[in-house]
This record gives C-alpha cells, structure tokens and sequence, in this order.
C-alpha cells in the first residue's frame, strides 16, 4: 500500500514535470515559428528592406518623368524634347537627316 502512494506521488509529480515541459516547450515553438514570432520578425524585416530598396528607385524613376514632363510644358518647350516626340509619333524624317536601314 505504501508502495502505492510513494508510485503514485513519482509518478505525480513526473505528470506535472513532463506536462509543464510540453506546455513550456508548445509556447517556445510558437514564439519562433507563430505568425508573431521570431521567424516572421525576419521575414518582415527582409520584405520592408526590399520595399524600400525598390520605393528608391521608384521615386528616382518618378524625378525623370516629372523632369520631361516640365519640359513639354506649354510655358517653357524644349524644342529638342518636342522635335524628338513629333518625329517619333509622326514618323517624321527631315530631309536633311541621315537615315540608316537596318535588315533584320
């Protein structure tokens, strides 16, 4: 009998040891690999990076379009800007133009 309750109380305390151990383990797991977790952290971190990296050059790219832009403006036409867009959308060839044919 006594040999029982000393089986028992083991056996007892190793229950609340192993599940405390698996409850405690669940949470570590969670914390690295959860949607919140440490894993996720980095992912973030990686993607932001890129964003701005690619934000960067967006906005460099934008500089360039508003430069041209202010350039057709009807205030201050740049006459090189506006010959290379008639000639471009009219397929327009000046007589005094060298024009080389390409086979392809």
């Amino acid at each position: 009998m006594i040999v029982r309750k000393r089986l028992r109380s083991i056996l007892a305390a190793v229950g609340l040891y192993a599940a405390a151990a698996l409850l405690i383990g669940y949470f570590g797991v969670n914390a690295y690999t959860g949607a919140r977790g440490l894993r996720a952290h980095q992912d973030l971190a990686q993607q932001m990076s890129a964003l701005t990296a690619e934000l960067a050059a967006l906005k460099i790219e934008r500089e360039r379009w508003e430069h041209r832009v202010s350039l057709l403006r009807s205030d201050a036409i740049d006459p090189d800007l506006l010959d290379e867009r008639a000639r471009a959308v009219l397929d327009y060839v000046d007589p005094h133009d060298l024009v080389m044919l390409r086979k392809r």
